[in-house]
């Protein structure tokens, strides 16, 4: 369980494939690394992954068909910019959202509008997460916890960043049309999937 606040941005280093697994070396400060372990639970852009090994300034996980298709990691390159946060210790403190980890689907951004000292962010997201999100709400955006400014016909939603979050977060590397992993809010989905199981309609209005 994570809380959607980044530690650090981290850089990939290393790509490799070996048996229908990618191995993707992630380079970190030592204040990720020195509590960090080989199978721990890391959020990469908000994805949960587990570090199989540990290097001086760096670590490794690996990525299977299903993560790199539902995630952005099936796009990571050399030098690609990745959000990083620990996992959650119990008794912690949770100044964001509950976040799993278990990204939803991938969403883009669409456009960046500046507005004095903070920005905001227009992202298409998947349509099954757009049902469940609710104005005001929480979102996670490439593992990041972001309240829901707006929401926008087509699947779209608003959400505003202040200077910190865009200069301590890899927003401020992405371009318009680049893709981020999306998790929906933890309780609107269990909730939705009640009402599913239920007969009823969850996707009635999200405000």
């Amino acid at each position: 369980m994570f809380t959607g606040i980044i530690e650090a941005v981290g850089e990939v280093l290393e790509i490799g494939d070996r048996d229908e697994i990618r191995e993707i070396r992630i380079g970190a400060p030592e204040a990720i690394l020195a509590e960090v372990s080989p199978g721990d639970s890391v959020a990469v852009d908000g994805a949960c992954l587990t570090p199989t090994r540990i290097d001086p300034g760096s670590f490794t996980v690996e990525a299977i068909g299903t993560t790199l298709g539902r995630t952005v990691a099936g796009g990571y390159g050399a030098g690609t910019r990745v959000n990083l946060e620990r996992a959650l210790a119990f008794g912690g403190r949770l100044d964001g959202h509950l976040v799993q980890g278990h990204v939803d689907g991938i969403g883009h951004l669409k456009s960046v509008r500046e507005e004095g000292a903070y920005r905001l962010l227009e992202f298409g997201i998947p349509s099954e997460v757009h049902r469940l999100t609710l104005l005001h709400g929480s979102i996670a955006l490439n593992g990041i916890s972001l309240t829901v400014n707006r929401l926008l016909e087509k699947d779209r939603i608003e959400v505003g960043v202040i200077s910190h979050t865009w200069a301590h977060t890899n927003l401020s590397h992405l371009e318009p049309g680049d893709p981020v992993n999306v998790e929906g809010d933890l309780i609107g989905k269990y909730v939705g999937t009640v009402l599913r199981r239920s007969g009823l309609d969850p996707s009635g209005p999200s405000s």
